[in-house]
């Protein structure tokens, strides 16, 4: 994987929506820095965290997490955990799954358009497969 000239961290990229205020913003950050060393193969100018809570301190509140990296699809997590704190842990971590999830559908081994495929020049793979299917 190349460096990516501007890695992207939370304090560059996040945003607090619907029912934190600016205040919150520093706090939220320090919670969720440990997303810095997942961000920091995306580039700051194309990534974008929003996060959210509906109903906040109320018995139903439930904390969203948006992420957006350009070239990929958004990513949301959700969580209804009663406690903020624990709340704004959940969807953090749900986030680095699935940004870890993401990144392994990309990798060679898990996309069949990115594996390079060595067949052997002299056997064409209809032959080869014919052979197996009578040898099994």
């Amino acid at each position: 994987m190349s460096a990516v000239a501007n890695p992207a961290t939370v304090a560059e990229c996040l945003r607090v929506g619907a029912g934190f205020s600016q205040g919150d913003r520093n706090w939220i950050a320090e919670q969720f820095a440990t997303l810095d060393a997942r961000l920091a193969g995306f580039h700051a100018d194309a990534t974008e965290l929003e996060v959210s809570v509906k109903d906040r301190e109320a018995r139903g509140q439930k904390v969203t997490l948006e992420c957006w990296v350009a070239g990929r699809q958004k990513i949301v997590t959700t969580s209804t955990e009663e406690d903020l704190h624990a709340a704004l842990n959940d969807v953090r971590d749900d986030l680095r799954r699935k940004l870890n999830d993401a990144k392994t559908r990309q990798e060679p081994r898990s996309n069949k358009h990115l594996r390079a495929v060595d067949q052997p020049e002299d056997i064409p793979v209809q032959a080869a497969a014919r052979e197996d299917a009578e040898t099994a």
